[in-house]
This record gives structure tokens, C-alpha cells and sequence, in this order.
């Protein structure tokens, strides 16, 4: 087996905005607290490669991942379709576009994004070398809080005690994955890690550019493991926020060290417990998927646009009212959606999903924002020995919330798709377990 590391800076200059948290809220940066990162592994066993690039940013639009991809075919002949972009999703990176309303892309950054990214997954092509890969899955607790099934979320005090947990931690990741590659001589070239939670502890009033919990994390163990190239790779956190969330700035940042130190921890155990892994071949799958959608006609939007112009254009309306900007934000939408009808343009697109076998590991990428539910139901089932359900990888396609939530509706299942330009999922619980399930049956087929 062969294992090479890549990294390269895709800091944005100060003054852009960063990424969610609301409509129109302008969280324009002032400083950078860590510079953001893109990280890459690549692996090559039985003449066979594969890479895999985290990106210290909120999302990654398809565009952008795939010319990511077909820059790195053009410099290395590795084809396109075994390069994975994934995305650690840092709330405290820029906007990258796509999202309405909630921050404003930098154009220029937007551009050159994909340019800034490659050269991670270059050098780690050009950086393959004899090594061998271990892995470990080490507890990881008093991060993770369920914001859909578990409130209320705890005050900052109780979060911040060493002894803190979920009341339902069942609803939350209580475990890591740690990667680590090791050189010929035994030294670590580089590292991953990968945990299903929200990289959110600095939140709407924080204006500092960094990588959350994770990123910081990250490049502690980065430090102290001189030489090497540490990654995050974000698993379903589509319901799962940190502990410490939405507090003002001052206090966010202070709590930002503390839980970056917890999830350090774990990787360090990781580190100390991780076991060879036999390595004999490493596999990529990439397909497309389409997914069942609610069916909106043009009179429904036309409809829903009317109740949004109501509100917003109401006697003594303002646009410093949270909810004005709000209905602008699904008016902007509705009035896109009606566009693409009357223009007869499609209003969904396909979705892309990738697998990847390294050995035993199967690592299981989807666009979405995948609720833990979904995960649990694809782990359950998964033929491969060690399997890792990623979200946010490749593109951005809203939320995967699982059936309860679906059935409620909200931000996750109904608000987020439509500001996104699509149209929210149907199904997506059991559909996406199938779709994940299937990418494991063709990298793990059954032998007699």
C-alpha cells in the first residue's frame, strides 16, 4: 500500500461574510483566528488510487467539487470520479453560495476556490510512498446534542463541566473514527478523523474565521505530530449541534478551545488503540441518484409567493424585522421556482453519491445534511467491517432528515430545500438507506 498527504490554504481575506445562522444578518469577518485549510490522503493498493480531499469550509457546490476533480485528472491522470471533496462544515468559514440569504458569496473567492483547492490533492498524489494504515473507533463524548429530539439544550455552565453529557446521548455520535498512516519508518505522514456533529460552537454573533471545534482540534494533533496532515471528515450531523451553541461572541470563543480539546482527546486515544489495517485493494464507486420529491404546481408557489409579499410589503414593515427578512429570503425562492416552470426548466437535479474501499473500511459519501437515524439504519445493515457514512461531501443538497422529522416538517425537511432551489425530499430515510446500502453491496459483494 501506498499513502501520500497534501495541504494547501484556502483562507478568504477578511471582510467576507461567514457562512448560516439566519437571514440578512451581514456576519461580515473581522480577523482570522486559524486559517482554514484544504487537506488531502491519497491511497493506492493493487495498482488501484484514491483520493480524498476535506475542505475547512460550511459546503461545497458541485460545480466547484468537480472542477476540484478535473483539475487534479489533468495534473496526476488519477480519473475524476475517484476523488471524493468533502467538507468539514464549519459555520465560521466563508459563504460559498448557494444558500439564499444566509450570507453573501465572495464572488472572486467563489471563482477560485476549486483552484485552491486541487493543489491539496495533487501533492498528495505526487507525496504517495510505502505506508500502512491503521484504525481505531474511540469513545467521543460531551460534544454532540441532539436539537431536534433533546431539549432543552444545556445552559454554557452545564456544557462546559468535564462531566457533561446528552440526556439522550443514543441520539448523538459517542464515537470517532481515527485513521492513522504511517510511513516505512514508522512515523505518522497523516491522519483522519471523522465525527457526526455540527461545527457550530461559534455561532451568530462570532465574526472570527476559523474551523470550529474540529478544525482547531485538528491542528493541535497537526503539531504534535510534526510532518504529518491531519483531516476531519463530517459524518451525519444533520441533527446534532455542539453542546455550546449560540452564545455571544466572547464566551463562544473561550468555549471553542474546551470542546476542540475534548474532541482532541479522542484522537489522541485514537492514536494510542488504532490496529493495522489489511489493506488489499482500495475501490471507488460514483453514481448518480435521483431521490422522490413533494410535487409543487406553479399555482402553489405563486400562492405561497403572495403570503410572503404580504408580509413583507404590510403597513410599517422593516428590514430589520427577523421575520421580513425571512419571508424575503422564501419569496426570492418561490419566485426562482416560478421562473424555471414557466421557462419549462427542470426544478431537481441529480444527486451524486460516492463510495470508497480502502481494505476493509467503506467510507460513504452524500451531499446531504444526514440525520443520525439514517446513519444508525445504514450502519445496521453494512456488509463492510468497518463502514463510515459521511455527509456534505461533494455538493450541498439541503437536509436528509429522517421520517419523524420529515413528517413534522420545518427549516430542516420543507425551509432549507426551497432556499436551496429544490424541492423537498419525499422519502429520503428510506431512500438514501437504500442508495447507501447498495454503494456497500457493490464494494462488499457476498462470497460463498
Amino acid at each position: 500500500m501506498r499513502i501520500g498527504v497534501g495541504r494547501s490554504d484556502i483562507t478568504p481575506r477578511v471582510g467576507v461574510e461567514l457562512a448560516g445562522f439566519g437571514p440578512f444578518i451581514n456576519r461580515h469577518s473581522v480577523g482570522v483566528r486559524d486559517r482554514l485549510w484544504a487537506r488531502a490522503m491519497a491511497f493506492e493498493a493493487g495498482g488501484e488510487p484514491a483520493v480524498i480531499v476535506s475542505c475547512d469550509i460550511c459546503v461545497i457546490y458541485r460545480e466547484t467539487s468537480e472542477r476540484v476533480c478535473a483539475l487534479v485528472h489533468e495534473a496526476t491522470g488519477i480519473p475524476a470520479e475517484r476523488v471524493m471533496v468533502c467538507c468539514t462544515h464549519t459555520h465560521s468559514g466563508p459563504e460559498t453560495g448557494g444558500l439564499i440569504g444566509w450570507g453573501q458569496p465572495d464572488w472572486p473567492y467563489v471563482e477560485l476556490l476549486a483552484d485552491r483547492i486541487a493543489p491539496a490533492a495533487i501533492a498528495a498524489v505526487e507525496d504517495l510512498r510505502p505506508a500502512t494504515l491503521a484504525h481505531a473507533q474511540v469513545p467521543c463524548e460531551g460534544i454532540g446534542h441532539n436539537r431536534e429530539y433533546d431539549n432543552p439544550r444545556p445552559t454554557l455552565e452545564e456544557a462546559l463541566r468535564d462531566d457533561w453529557r446528552p440526556a439522550h446521548p443514543e441520539l448523538t455520535d459517542t464515537s470517532a473514527h481515527v485513521l492513522v498512516a504511517r510511513g516505512e519508518d514508522g512515523g505518522t505522514i497523516g491522519f483522519i478523523s471523522s465525527f457526526g456533529c455540527h461545527p457550530v460552537v461559534c455561532c451568530a454573533q462570532s465574526r472570527w474565521i476559523h474551523g470550529d471545534y474540529c478544525g482547531v482540534a485538528t491542528n493541535l494533533i497537526e503539531r504534535e505530530q510534526p510532518g504529518s496532515v491531519g483531516m476531519f471528515l463530517q459524518g451525519a450531523q444533520g441533527d446534532v449541534n455542539t453542546c455550546v451553541v449560540h452564545e455571544p461572541e466572547q464566551e463562544s470563543l473561550l468555549a471553542l478551545d474546551v470542546i476542540a480539546g475534548r474532541y482532541a482527546r479522542s484522537v489522541r486515544r485514537g492514536f494510542a488503540e488504532a490496529r493495522p489495517l489489511d489493506v488489499d485493494r482500495v475501490e471507488v464507486i460514483r453514481r448518480e441518484a435521483s431521490f422522490s420529491r413533494r410535487e409543487y404546481t406553479l399555482e402553489d408557489f405563486r400562492g405561497l409567493l403572495a403570503e410572503q409579499e404580504a408580509i413583507i410589503h404590510a403597513p410599517g414593515a422593516s428590514d430589520t424585522d427577523g421575520q421580513v427578512r425571512l419571508s424575503v429570503v422564501k419569496a426570492t425562492a418561490y419566485r426562482r421556482f416560478i421562473e424555471a416552470l414557466e421557462q419549462g426548466r427542470p426544478l431537481v437535479k441529480p444527486t451524486v453519491l460516492q463510495a470508497i474501499r480502502i481494505g476493509p473500511l467503506g467510507i460513504y459519501g452524500a451531499p446531504f445534511e444526514i440525520f443520525q437515524a439514517i446513519k444508525n439504519d445504514v450502519l445496521a445493515e453494512a456488509r463492510a467491517p468497518v463502514p463510515i457514512v459521511l455527509g456534505v461531501t461533494n455538493d450541498s443538497v439541503s437536509y436528509a432528515p429522517d421520517r419523524t422529522a420529515a413528517a413534522r416538517g420545518g427549516y430542516a425537511a420543507d425551509q432549507v430545500p426551497l432556499m436551496q432551489g429544490t424541492l423537498p425530499l419525499a422519502n429520503i430515510h428510506d431512500e438514501l438507506v437504500e442508495a447507501l446500502l447498495a454503494l456497500d453491496s457493490d464494494l462488499f459483494p457476498q462470497t460463498t
